[in-house]
């Protein structure tokens, strides 16, 4: 399947990409490859094959929930680099 330029352009400008002309064009053909790989598998005969959501059987590795006591706040603070009344201070982020 070709991809144009033009489609790997729009798709960069939605993730906020900035592509020059020559990455653009080299991922239009790495894409392209890739989709015409997929329609390759398309053809593959998968009757009587069942559907699976992973190629090796997992068993869950959830365990129980087990009630313990909290560190308390002075053990949990004990490392941290800067704290004020109890708490972490860390850099303003959001303006």
């Amino acid at each position: 399947m070709k991809i144009s330029a033009k489609e790997v352009q729009n798709v960069a400008e939605l993730a906020r990409l900035e592509l020059d002309e020559a990455l653009t064009a080299k991922l239009a053909d790495q894409i392209g490859s890739i989709l015409n790989y997929v329609d390759t598998l398309k053809k593959v005969d998968t009757t009587g094959v069942p559907p699976t959501n992973h190629a090796l059987s997992l068993s869950n590795a959830f365990r129980e929930d087990v009630v313990v006591p909290s560190p308390g706040t002075d053990k949990a603070l004990a490392n941290a680099p800067l704290k004020e009344n109890g708490c972490f201070v860390v850099p303003k982020i959001v303006g």
